[in-house]
């Protein structure tokens, strides 16, 4: 289950250890990597994982794929937060819409 409160704050701290997601269809925009420091203010994005594959569904199993190889430790992260969002059921089947995620983490309280 989806928690906000740890996942939708900053997570200050340093990478103990960083290996970004690869293959084909996948980039990693990040300045992470072992023994980085991420200050306690800082711009949130610190890493953008980007996917692309012929339909919405290979891009939501790919992206899935590689939330999943990706490992920051050290630091607390939202790599399962994302998992749970691309694999709920009203994702999946496109039944939501702009109000989806607000909607969600409400309801989660």
């Amino acid at each position: 289950m989806l928690n906000t409160l740890k996942h939708l704050f900053p997570f200050p701290g340093k990478v103990l250890d960083y290996h970004a997601p690869g293959g084909i269809g996948v980039r990693i925009d990040s300045h992470l990597y072992n023994g980085y420091i991420v200050p306690p203010h800082y711009d949130s994005l610190i890493a953008k994982l980007i996917v692309r594959a012929n339909d919405r569904e290979d891009a939501r199993v790919r992206l899935i794929r590689a939330l999943e190889e990706m490992v920051v430790s050290g630091i607390d992260t939202n790599l399962e937060m994302h998992i749970e969002l691309l694999s709920d059921k009203n994702f999946i089947s496109g039944d939501f819409d702009i109000n989806y995620l607000e909607t969600k983490l409400k309801n989660l309280n």
